[in-house]
């Protein structure tokens, strides 16, 4: 029961990116996905322009894999940022190699294989509420993102006499 309702989020979660994402008016600017790539299309939250400087958004790459549960696992992919020529916008893509590593602890004996997402190397980039973020990714890759935010008070450290 509760992998089908973990199931029916991400489905929904990836519904509402792509059709969030399909009346973005910047849209245009960027290609279609070329063959063997998907195109990953996040729409952020409307910030007004003096608060973007206040957040950043956490690109992750990575696959589901079956894996024991108990070993930490790492995907071989990351993202690097492409400039989209003509047009002064960034892209992003994943790159790397198609593989998984992890520590090699033993599972217990009856351990059930589960699927998760294992993911390779993030990337933070700035917020930008007024343009998509466009990753392009090969087939069978998930982008996951997290949204960080600075707090309300800097610090200041002062060194020597």
């Amino acid at each position: 029961m509760i992998k089908l309702a973990q199931l029916m989020i991400i489905g929904l979660t990836l519904f509402s990116f792509n059709a969030c994402a399909a009346v973005h008016p910047e849209l245009k600017a960027f290609p279609a996905a070329k063959d063997g790539m998907e195109r990953f299309i996040i729409t952020l939250p409307d910030k007004d322009r003096s608060e973007d400087a206040n957040f950043k958004v956490e690109l992750i790459p990575g696959k589901v894999m079956l894996t024991d549960g108990v070993n930490q696992m790492r995907h071989g992919s990351t993202i690097e940022p492409r400039p989209l020529t003509g047009w002064g916008y960034t892209y992003y893509e994943v790159t790397g190699q198609d593989l998984a590593m992890g520590t090699l602890m033993a599972a217990p004996e009856g351990v059930q294989k589960t699927e998760q997402f294992v993911p390779g190397t993030p990337i933070l980039i700035r917020y930008n509420s007024r343009l998509p973020v466009v990753i392009y990714a090969p087939r069978g890759y998930d982008i996951r993102y997290r949204i960080w935010s600075a707090g309300e008070t800097t610090e200041l450290e002062r060194t020597g006499p």
